[in-house]
């Protein structure tokens, strides 16, 4: 199997190596180099520490057995002496103690500390009969009493040895292990992902039929697996949602070009003379035309909030004076095809704060879909409440209803129940989605109640105080 120097497994099978390499260098320094220096500084500050010991124990009633306690647990050497003797001295066959005969050096400190007026002194004595290093603290007791510490600073030059030898077979045991056991965990964390990617490069494809299986137990690469599958479905819905979009569109598209096309030609060629039928072939074309406008409009609307660009532009306007502007709009159907539009509210006027243009968008889109979705009453209510915190408004039609699997789905663009476009008597087929978009920029809650051949309730809430809360925004 080739290995690749930039891959996964091999940089985390490396950083492991390397992590092993660089405990066992330490150990080596500390265990071996520079084992020696840490010992003496280790004894040194212990016979500094004694020291203080025996100093804050004079003159208690259990001094000597704390001197026995130094010398048994600690292995400090003690002589206590005044100007002519020795008082009080440790087994002096201990190999870490100073013995006078063999030692002139030490009679000759121990009588010049004595003779001088310092508290305490530290200095190093060479055992002549052993030949080792010993470290001595001298310390003054009282105005005739003195007490001199000893402790033996040999090189530990056997110890070391031993521990070289135990570190070169701990270095090649540990290097084994760190090589396989990391070469092991390196493959086990970097399958998984390789698998993975493999899967996403399908995904890329357009292959919506891959699968993102995790066979390891790690967290992280579970929750990977679950995100590219959640990607998976939504690219996978983005891209039929796009076929019929695309469907429609041109459905849309090529039923009013085909229209106007054809009474362009019929004023051309047959009626070009006839001032009523010529008035009536051109009135259908600019009727068309009318309708791809809205068309094209809808759709530069709806991308332009789906890429982020669109803005809101804020104001505070009357909602219910709104709605009967738009309201009077639609007598048109009253007369013409008999529909019915019942507006109620409990208030004579709600100020809200919001884009004005886009809640106009959202009121037309929401009565043309009850228009053209309502029963055979032709009835469409629009209600309006006004509460402390917020303001609820329904638009609610009579017709068959929404299946509930598909009430999530209708916010879709083109989303139909039997996947079969029909051309709606008013609107583009994109408006529920700009709808959607224009609620998500506000921050409104919305949804839709239906039941079956009960008819459907689309409601959102408008909240209260928004003015306040963008205009401390605007500081900000």
């Amino acid at each position: 199997m080739k290995l690749n120097s930039k891959s996964l497994t091999v940089k985390i099978w490396l950083f492991l190596a390397l992590f092993s390499i660089l405990i066992i260098t330490f150990l080596w320094f500390f265990q071996v180099i520079f084992i020696n220096t840490y010992y003496e500084w280790y004894k040194t500050n212990e016979i500094n520490v004694m020291a203080k010991l025996v100093k804050n124990s004079y003159g208690s009633d259990n001094f000597e057995k704390i001197l026995d306690e130094i010398y048994y647990k600690r292995g400090v050497c003690i002589e206590l002496n005044d100007s002519s003797s020795i008082l009080y001295s440790t087994d002096n066959m201990n190999r870490g103690c100073l013995v006078e005969k063999y030692n002139p050096s030490l009679v000759y400190y121990k009588d010049k500390f004595m003779e001088s007026n310092e508290e305490d002194i530290t200095y190093k004595i060479v055992n002549e009969q052993l030949k080792s290093e010993t470290l001595v603290y001298g310390l003054k007791l009282d105005n005739n009493l003195y007490a001199f510490l000893n402790t033996s600073i040999d090189p530990i030059d056997s110890t070391i040895l031993i521990l070289k030898n135990q570190l070169i077979i701990v270095t090649i045991i540990v290097l084994i292990l760190s090589f396989v056991i990391g070469f092991y965990i390196s493959k086990k964390i970097s399958n998984p992902i390789t698998s993975l990617n493999r899967s996403a490069k399908r995904l890329a494809s357009g292959d919506y039929d891959v699968k993102f299986e995790n066979e390891s137990d790690i967290e992280e690469i579970d929750e990977l697996a679950n995100t590219l599958n959640s990607a998976r479905d939504a690219l996978s819905k983005n891209d039929e949602l796009r076929r019929e979009l695309m469907a429609n569109v041109s459905h849309d598209l090529k039923t009013p070009l085909t229209m106007i096309k054809a009474y362009a030609e019929m004023v051309k060629d047959i009626t070009y003379k006839d001032k009523d039928k010529r008035e009536e072939n051109l009135n259908v074309i600019i009727e068309e035309v009318d309708r791809l406008n809205l068309l094209v409009g809808d759709i530069l609307d709806l991308s332009k909030m789906q890429s982020n660009i669109a803005t809101l532009n804020k104001e505070e306007f009357d909602l219910v004076e709104l709605i009967n502007t738009i309201l009077n709009r639609y007598k048109i159907y009253t007369i013409t095809e008999n529909y019915i539009f019942n507006f109620t509210t409990n208030k004579k006027q709600i100020m809200i704060y919001a884009d004005k243009k886009k809640m106009e968008q959202v009121i037309y889109n929401l009565i043309n879909n009850a228009i053209n979705y309502t029963g055979a009453d032709n009835t469409v209510t629009i209600k309006v409440t006004d509460y402390k915190k917020n303001t609820k408004v329904e638009i609610i039609d009579t017709g068959k209803g929404i299946k509930k699997e598909e009430l999530d789905k209708i916010w879709d663009k083109y989303y139909k129940s039997d996947k079969t476009h029909k051309r709606n008597m008013i609107g583009t087929g994109i408006g529920l989605s700009i709808v959607k978009n224009i609620f998500v920029l506000h921050d409104y809650e919305y949804g839709v109640i239906s039941k079956k051949d009960k008819g459907s309730n689309f409601y959102f809430y408008i909240k209260k105080d928004i003015k306040k809360e963008a205009t401390k925004k605007d500081v900000k």
